[in-house]
C-alpha cells in the first residue's frame, strides 16, 4: 500500500508517494524545505535568489551557499559528461529569447522579437568547494538540471530520514529511494495528451526523466520558440525531438543525457545508444525510437 500527495509547484506538478502512508506528512515537510532551499539558491525569476545576486568580486571569485554549490558541482558534471550540450551558462540567452520569467508569464506575440546572446560557455566557470570563478555579467541558468538534482536529494532524504520507499516527480524529473512497491513502481511516461504513451516499472533506486520541446513554448514574430538552448548557437535547439524520456541510476544522469541528445539533434541519437542508457525518443512525426533495453511497446515504434 502506497500513499501519494500531489501539488502546483515551479509551473509544472511535483508528487510524493511513499510505501509507509504514515510517513507521507513528515515526509512532506522535509521535501518542501528542501526544495524551498532549491529554489532559494537557484531561481532565475525570483530577484532575491542566490543566483539572481551573484556578483563576483575584485578577484572574479565569490563564496556562494552550500545548496548552489552542490547544484553547480551537478551542473559542471553534466556540461562535462554531454561535451557542454548542458551548459549552465545560458541564462543571458534565454532572457534574449524571451524566456526571462515564469513561463505561465511569458509573453507570446508577432510583434515581439526574438535576440540572439552567444553563450560564455561552461568552462568559463571553476567551481572549488564553495568559491565559484565566473565572469562579471554572466547569468547562469541552473533549469536543465537543477529539478533533477532536486528530485535525487530529496528522495534520498526522505528514505534516509524515515526509513519509507520513495518517489518524486517534479515535472518529468523522477527519483525513487528505498525499497519499491511490489511489482516496481509503476510510472506512466507520456509527455502531452497528443503524444504516444508507455508504462514502466521502475526498480528500487532507479531513476527517470523526459526533456521535451513542446511543453515550454512562446512565440517570437512567426516563430514558436522553446526552452532547451544548444550552447553552440544561443538558440533553441532545433526539435528533431518532442521528447526523449531517459532511465538512469540517478534523475540527474537521466535528465542531463535527455536534454542533451535534444540539443544534439540527428546526432542525439547515436550519443544516446553509445551511453547505454534506456531510452525513449519521440521524434517531431510522433514516431517512438527505443534503445539500450527500454521495454517494447506494442505500435508505432522504430528501431
Amino acid at each position: 500500500m502506497v500513499a501519494a500527495r500531489e501539488w502546483d509547484l515551479w509551473s509544472t506538478r511535483a508528487r510524493l508517494v511513499v510505501t509507509d502512508p504514515a510517513a507521507l506528512d513528515p515526509a512532506l515537510v522535509l521535501v518542501d524545505d528542501l526544495l524551498a532551499a532549491v529554489e532559494g539558491a537557484a531561481s532565475r525569476f525570483r530577484p532575491d535568489s542566490e543566483v539572481s545576486v551573484l556578483r563576483p568580486g575584485p578577484d572574479g571569485t565569490v563564496l556562494v551557499s552550500p545548496m548552489l554549490a552542490d547544484l553547480l558541482g551537478e551542473a559542471l558534471a553534466a556540461a562535462e559528461r554531454t561535451d557542454g550540450a548542458v551548459d549552465p551558462t545560458i541564462g543571458a540567452a534565454l532572457s534574449a529569447l524571451g524566456y526571462d520569467r515564469d513561463i505561465r508569464l511569458v509573453e507570446s506575440g508577432t510583434g515581439l522579437v526574438a535576440l540572439v546572446r552567444p553563450v560564455p560557455g561552461w568552462r568559463t566557470l571553476r567551481l572549488a568547494g564553495r568559491r565559484l570563478t565566473l565572469p562579471d555579467g554572466l547569468e547562469l541558468d541552473l533549469g536543465a538540471t537543477a529539478k533533477a538534482v532536486a528530485a535525487d536529494r530529496t528522495a534520498a532524504l526522505v528514505a534516509q530520514r524515515l526509513g519509507t520507499g520513495v518517489l518524486v516527480s517534479l515535472g518529468g524529473d523522477i527519483a525513487t529511494a528505498g525499497p519499491a512497491p511490489e511489482g516496481g513502481w509503476q510510472v506512466r511516461v507520456q509527455d502531452t495528451g497528443s503524444d504516444p504513451a508507455a508504462h514502466v516499472a521502475l526498480p528500487a533506486g532507479s531513476a527517470l526523466a523526459t526533456s521535451s520541446t513542446v511543453r515550454r513554448t512562446w512565440i517570437r514574430g512567426s516563430e514558436t520558440l522553446h526552452h532547451i538552448v544548444d550552447p553552440a548557437t544561443g538558440r533553441p535547439a532545433d526539435p528533431v525531438w518532442r521528447s526523449v524520456s531517459v532511465a538512469a541510476t540517478t534523475c540527474s544522469t537521466a535528465n542531463a543525457a535527455a536534454t542533451a541528445t535534444i540539443v544534439k539533434g540527428d546526432a542525439g541519437l547515436g550519443w544516446l545508444s553509445a551511453r547505454r542508457l534506456p531510452a525513449r525518443l519521440v521524434d517531431r512525426d510522433g514516431v517512438v525510437h527505443l534503445r539500450n533495453g527500454w521495454p517494447e511497446e506494442p505500435t508505432g515504434v522504430a528501431a
